[in-house]
Order: structure tokens, then C-alpha cells, then sequence
């Protein structure tokens, strides 16, 4: 391995970053080929399974902002990082009664296309795209911090740079390839998540063992009982609850995901959707949380913060430190 220090970029990871960017353009490639219409376009002509979708879903929601964002929560604030991610997990049966079958029965593109169709179309149109893009923008901010961190941390690449090139790709995929190439490239997205989120996990218990108490008592002792106890990032119990409702009902109200219920043959296909991402992104989340009680034991608070503030690049980090130590 190539890693001699933390701070430089990685042969290996370089490599498969331009393999995966090189196979999802030529999904998307394959699939401009295939989009001829606007059902195609938009809702990959309604002909993705409740299996392939659910693992869609899972690539749409386990994004830079979950996998970087939240190990790095837990890396540096320690037990209160679990929040966002049993918070963001809840949503998920919100959905599945409450919005999934619905979505689906109403067979358009959008849920805006369904209420302009009963009411005054202009104001509608106006107030969901208003709606969505306020949400979108939020939510994408998120997305290119940790993405542009990552990028950075890779290639050396000013910030700035990173972020146009990760967002340049991605309209690359919606623009050319549509609906059917964003499914498949989530659904390869999710599996090497979950792949590498697993592998990442069993390095950090092997240190300990295989011994999330090994584990757990290692961070405790480095930084006391109270990154194992709720209050370092929430303290006021307001906060909390307030924190809690926004992340379970605001699952349910995010357009990229809402849009997914249409790509489905019918209902029965949009609950199981629901159903198989849930459980991906649970398991996910599980290894997010020993991920970043990995990094914060063995990197450190102090190279976490060093490298990102906000602890973005805590999974990366102990990674690298994974390829330092095995040569």
C-alpha cells in the first residue's frame, strides 16, 4: 500500500474512485440509450421491482451526508451521533403506511402533478417547486460538504474544485441517463456502501476482539463515560424531541426519495420498496455507529479535527490508519 501518512492521497482509493465513476457512465450511456419516453425519463418507465428499488432508495438515503457525517458525529461526540441515525430510521415506517402506497396510486410523475391537477395549477406548481427546491438545496449542502471533504482528502484538490467536479458527475447521470440510470447507479452506490461499511466495521471490532464492549470501553477510557451517555451534542431535552421530529417526519417529506414510489409497477412493489430499504439502511446505520467509535479510539479526536472540523473525514481516516498499520 502506497499510504505513508494521513494526510496524503491514496493509490488505491484514486483508482476505484475513477473505476466507479467510469462504470456509472457507461450506465448511464447504456441507459440514454434505453430512455425514449417520459414515463422512461422520469419514472424508468415504471419498471423497477420492489427489490431493486428498495436498494435504490437505500443508495439515495446512505449518502456522503449519512456514512460521512454521521461516523463522524459518533467519532467526535460519541453516543449522541446515534440520534440522527435511529431518528432518520423511524421516518422509514412513516413512509411506508402513510405515504408509500399513496404515492404510487396516484400514477403520476410528481405529487405536485396531482394536486395541480384538482386545483389552480400556477399556484401549485409555483408553491412545489418553491417547496422543493428549499429542501433539495438543504439537503444538497449537506451532500458537498462531505463529498467535496472527500474528494479533497483523495486527490489533494483545492474544495472548491472537488465540489464542482462530484456535482458535475451527478448531473452527468440525471441529464443523460434519467431515472433508469439513477437507479442503477444508487443501487451499485448501496451495495459497495454496505460492503464497505461492513468491511470497515469488522477491522475496527478485530482491534478489540470482535468485542463491541471492548470497543466502547476503549473510547470510554480515552475520553470518559460521557461520550457513552446522550447530552454532548443535544442537552436540552427540547432539542431532542425537536431534533427527533424533524428527522422522522422530514424523511418523509424528502423529494428524492418521494419520487422513487413512482419508478414501481404498483403498490404492493412500493411497500416492499419500503420494506428492503429499511433494512439496508438500518444495518447501515448500526455499522456507522461502530465505524465511528473505531475512528474516534483508534485515530484520535485530535487527527479527526485536524484533517475536518466537523469530523467529516472520520471514516476515511481510520481507514487510512487500517492500511498504515498493515504496512
Amino acid at each position: 500500500m502506497p499510504q505513508t501518512t494521513l494526510g496524503q492521497p491514496n493509490a488505491v482509493a484514486i483508482f476505484f474512485f475513477f473505476l466507479f465513476v467510469a462504470i456509472t457512465l457507461g450506465i448511464t450511456y447504456w441507459a440514454a440509450k434505453r430512455t425514449r419516453t417520459t414515463t422512461e425519463f422520469y419514472a424508468a418507465g415504471r419498471s423497477i421491482s420492489g427489490f431493486q428499488n428498495g436498494l435504490a432508495i437505500a443508495g439515495d438515503y446512505m449518502s456522503a451526508a449519512s456514512f460521512l457525517g454521521i461516523a463522524g458525529l459518533v467519532a467526535l461526540k460519541g453516543y449522541d451521533g446515534l440520534i440522527y441515525s435511529i431518528g432518520f430510521l423511524v421516518g422509514w415506517p412513516i413512509v411506508m403506511f402513510l405515504i408509500a402506497e399513496q404515492l404510487r396510486n396516484l400514477g403520476k410523475y410528481t405529487f405536485a402533478d396531482v394536486v395541480a391537477y384538482r386545483l389552480s395549477q400556477k399556484p401549485v406548481r409555483i408553491s412545489a417547486s418553491l417547496g422543493a427546491l428549499s429542501t433539495v438545496i438543504l439537503y444538497l449542502i449537506a451532500q458537498m460538504v462531505g463529498s467535496g471533504s472527500l474528494i479533497k482528502l483523495m486527490f489533494g484538490l483545492p474544495y472548491e474544485l472537488a465540489v464542482v467536479i462530484v456535482g458535475a458527475i451527478m448531473i452527468a447521470y440525471v441529464l443523460f441517463g434519467g431515472m433508469i440510470a439513477t437507479t442503477w447507479v444508487q443501487i451499485i452506490k448501496a451495495i459497495l456502501l454496505l460492503g464497505g461499511a461492513t468491511f470497515l466495521a469488522l477491522l475496527a471490532l478485530a482491534q478489540f476482539g470482535f468485542s463491541p464492549n471492548a470497543l466502547f470501553s476503549s473510547v470510554a477510557q480515552k475520553y470518559g463515560d460521557k461520550v457513552l451517555m446522550p447530552g454532548g451534542l443535544v442537552a436540552n431535552p427540547w432539542d431532542a424531541v425537536s431534533l427527533g421530529l424533524a428527522l422522522m417526519f422530514g424523511t418523509a417529506g424528502l423529494p428524492h426519495i418521494l419520487m422513487r414510489f413512482y419508478t414501481v409497477p404498483d403498490a404492493k412493489e412500493a411497500r416492499k420498496s419500503v420494506f428492503y430499504a429499511t433494512g439496508f439502511i438500518g444495518y447501515f446505520y448500526i455499522l456507522t455507529f461502530v465505524i465511528g467509535f473505531g475512528a474516534s479510539a483508534i485515530v484520535g479526536h485530535e487527527i479527526i479535527s485536524k484533517i475536518d472540523k466537523g469530523g467529516n473525514m472520520a471514516a476515511r481516516l481510520f481507514e487510512k490508519s487500517q492500511s498504515i498499520d498493515k504496512t
